[in-house]
């Protein structure tokens, strides 16, 4: 489960970067067209600068999840880090969701599915570092150690 995480935010980081070739169009379909103008009549390399920041953040979380599946260099705080990645996501999808909701807002399909996959995500996250670091029942790992 961590490993298919870490990939899809692999995948996400690199459609980020390559979205750039058509910012304007990216940003409009997933729905932030608006900000990003914005942003843009400050300085016109924020909306880029952002997206690569984002694209970095999306290739760390890749690099956890791969990390804590260990298909990669062991990171500082793994655990932890696989954690907070599944609460970002899980926090994100459901806020979007509930945000709209007491806004009253017409939920769009595409934010719908951005959450989802979002919670997805999330997921996937949890439930492989529940898996990973699953507490072991009556015995802990350091008795464990000390009776081999």
């Amino acid at each position: 489960m961590l490993k298919i995480g870490g990939y899809i935010n692999f995948l996400i980081a690199f459609s980020h970067i390559v979205g750039l070739i058509w910012a304007e169009q990216m940003f409009k379909i997933t729905g932030i067209g608006k900000e990003m103008i914005e942003l843009a009549q400050i300085n016109s390399s924020f909306p880029y600068l952002l997206t690569i920041f984002v694209s970095i953040m999306f290739t760390i979380f890749g690099l956890y999840g791969l990390s804590a599946d260990d298909k990669f260099k062991k990171l500082p705080f793994s655990n932890l880090g696989v954690f907070l990645i599944a609460g970002i996501y899980i926090f994100r999808g459901v806020g979007e969701l509930i945000f709209d909701m007491w806004r009253h807002e017409v939920c769009t399909i595409s934010k719908t599915v951005y959450s989802l996959i979002s919670i997805a995500i999330g997921v996937l996250f949890l439930c492989g570092g529940l898996k990973k670091w699953k507490p072991t029942k009556g015995i802990t790992n350091a008795q464990s150690n000390r009776r081999s």
